[in-house]
């Protein structure tokens, strides 16, 4: 610049006027047939479509069969078997296993399982070859049908071994009575160790029936008390004729209108 001449500008022609910068274009994939495609749209409408069939499916499962209801939960109740949802049944079935429960509890909860979900995640930087066909990646392939394979096996196992009607008396939501601790049966119950199989309210648990609303008479109740019945010895019963009568009274009593 000199003195009288003024200011002059100069343009740079590396920088692209608003008007001709070009439109964002998805990139060209022809070059890698079969190998490779854009992620928006393609690959995102197929993982929505196949995320909407398995939606309505499961949509469909819960209006066709109901989640079951059970009574409320007791924590006094040591007998009762917790069973899991269908998604975590092959790891309650793993668990029942001699190497993976008892002092092997920590293998079959945290190790087996680490190290199976940690495999996963590890698997795209372990298996990071461009062919997508699973019979060019046997290793990925293998292993993948080797998981789908025993997670089936262990919930169809689950399933097949798990006693359904033993978990039915369990759960069965029974009439709910005021029961009268200080009645003399009750204490008669308390003292014999009834409490300990039929639940603090007699609503029963590891493997002995709810006492609530039997609909049986006073003597059919001491004749069980007596000689046993099912999975009750018999000779449980230790107390004398005046208790024994206090006991089948108040039992006979509860669940009555």
């Amino acid at each position: 610049m000199h003195r009288g001449k003024g200011l002059k500008f100069v343009g740079d022609s590396r920088v692209l006027a608003p008007s001709s910068r070009k439109p964002m274009l998805p990139k060209d994939y022809s070059e890698y047939p079969g190998k490779t495609e854009a992620f928006w749209p393609n690959f995102l409408l197929k993982e929505w479509m196949i995320g909407a069939v398995f939606l309505v499916g499961i949509l469909c499962l819960t209006v066709a069969h109901p989640a079951p209801l059970e009574r409320i939960a007791d924590p006094t109740d040591t007998g009762y078997i917790p069973l899991p949802d269908w998604y975590f049944l092959f790891l309650y079935q793993l668990l029942k296993y001699s190497y993976a429960s008892g002092p092997y509890t920590v293998i079959g909860s945290m190790v087996i399982p680490g190290l199976t979900f940690g495999g996963l995640l590890l698997a795209p930087f372990l298996d990071r070859g461009p062919e997508r066909r699973a019979i060019r990646r046997p290793l990925a392939t293998g292993f993948m049908l080797l998981a789908i394979t025993s997670i089936i096996f262990l919930t169809w196992q689950s399933v097949a071994t798990h006693d359904w009607k033993k978990a039915a008396e369990q759960g069965k939501i029974v009439a709910q009575v005021t029961i009268d601790k200080n009645n003399p049966g009750y204490q008669v119950f308390k003292q014999q160790g009834c409490i300990n199989c039929h639940g603090e309210n007699l609503q029963g648990g590891a493997g002995a029936p709810t006492l609530v609303g039997t609909g049986l008479k006073a003597d059919q109740i001491a004749q069980i008390a007596q000689h046993g019945k099912g999975n009750m010895p018999p000779g449980i019963f230790k107390g004398n004729a005046e208790q024994l009568k206090q006991l089948t009274e108040f039992i006979a009593g509860l669940g009555k209108k």
